[in-house]
């Protein structure tokens, strides 16, 4: 599967989410199988560019090729602006959030609020699109379904959107009035597939190999993306990724190298962020490696009350070393557990 020039190595997608998905976190994602990762959205408002927070996620470095970034707004011209500061600071691809359902970014009209007006967000993907050429620069988009159940109009904007030259498109199943409520729905990407010719991307509640097979089977998508489901388990991406080229499964990890793993993490994660807000912002990663894991609610209570990175990372391995010397691998996760029961049923 191709963007433009790059060739993917699958097709299994690490979904752009704010606040997770920032440079380490996307490394290790594609260390882990994925196929593509897209940055968290960008905004589109100049005055917002010198800030600490755009400056650092528009920080690509070490990362692996194609770099992605996702930008955000509302004024196609600021938008075509965007598109080339980020290029201008290693972009390789442009995506353009219409997917996005808060309402911090739904109130001001840009993300998925703007399915509701159809003509600027044809005007946005136009005028991204025409800055972007001259630089050789793929642009993809990310939508829902539609606004609301009764104006679901993904069918329409996608063909609107190929027509001016989007190379991409990712589709969640969902409307922005859902937000992440209730099961996506894959018949409307599924219409998406059929009525275009460029790439789709399936997105929404893809949360096992088994259910990334079954949403490409339904949808006809060339590609699955996965958000929610990678927040603590970053290895899914080659469990899917080869499941869906052998039709096996792979073992859960070893606890030693869930380990490994984590400890660089938090330590890329320190070094952008620096000590006071690397430590802060790092919690939340903890937490979801070790929710479900023994004795993983005492190490978050323990880690919410440590203020340096040292004391942190040390928390962390002293709670793995343990871990290990109870068992080698991770407990499996609720899909293996639910095929085995099938299995024995």
């Amino acid at each position: 599967m191709y963007i433009g020039p790059y060739a993917l190595p699958n097709r299994v997608f690490a979904a752009p989410m704010a606040g997770v998905t920032d440079r380490p976190f996307r490394c290790l994602c594609k260390a882990l199988g994925a196929g593509y990762a897209v940055s968290e959205m960008v905004t589109s408002r100049r005055d917002l560019w010198d800030s600490l927070k755009t400056s650092r996620r528009a920080d690509h470095q070490g990362e692996t090729a194609p770099i992605a970034v996702q930008i955000a707004g509302t004024d196609a011209q600021m938008m075509a602006e965007a598109a080339v500061y980020n290029i201008d600071r290693g972009a390789q691809i442009i995506d353009i959030n219409m997917g996005c359902p808060a309402k911090k970014v739904c109130n001001k009209w840009a993300g998925s609020a703007l399915m509701q007006n159809e003509a600027r967000a044809l005007e946005i993907a136009a005028a991204v699109v025409q800055a972007c050429q001259p630089h050789g620069v793929p642009v993809t988009l990310k939508m829902r379904t539609g606004w609301s159940v009764a104006h679901r109009n993904a069918v329409a904007l996608a063909r609107a959107f190929e027509g001016v030259g989007i190379q991409m498109l990712t589709v969640h199943g969902r409307t922005r009035e859902q937000g992440y409520k209730g099961q996506a729905e894959y018949d409307t990407i599924a219409a998406v597939k059929a009525a275009v010719a460029v790439p789709v991307v399936a997105n929404g509640d893809i949360d096992s190999p088994q259910k990334a097979q079954q949403v490409m089977h339904q949808t006809g998508a060339d590609a699955v993306m996965i958000g929610r489901a990678a927040q603590g388990r970053p290895w899914i991406f080659r469990e899917v990724a080869y499941y869906l080229a052998t039709g096996e499964h792979l073992a859960a990890p070893l606890v030693a190298e869930v380990r490994r793993l984590l400890l660089d993490h938090l330590a890329e994660h320190h070094g952008l962020y620096g000590e006071y807000t690397g430590v802060r912002s790092a919690r939340k990663h903890i937490g979801w490696y070790v929710s479900s894991l023994p004795a993983g609610r005492i190490l978050q209570q323990q880690v919410n009350t440590i203020e340096t990175a040292a004391e942190q990372l040390a928390a962390v391995d002293a709670y793995f070393r343990e871990l290990a010397l109870r068992m080698d691998r991770l407990p499996p996760a609720p899909w293996q557990i639910q095929e085995a029961e099938e299995v024995c049923a």
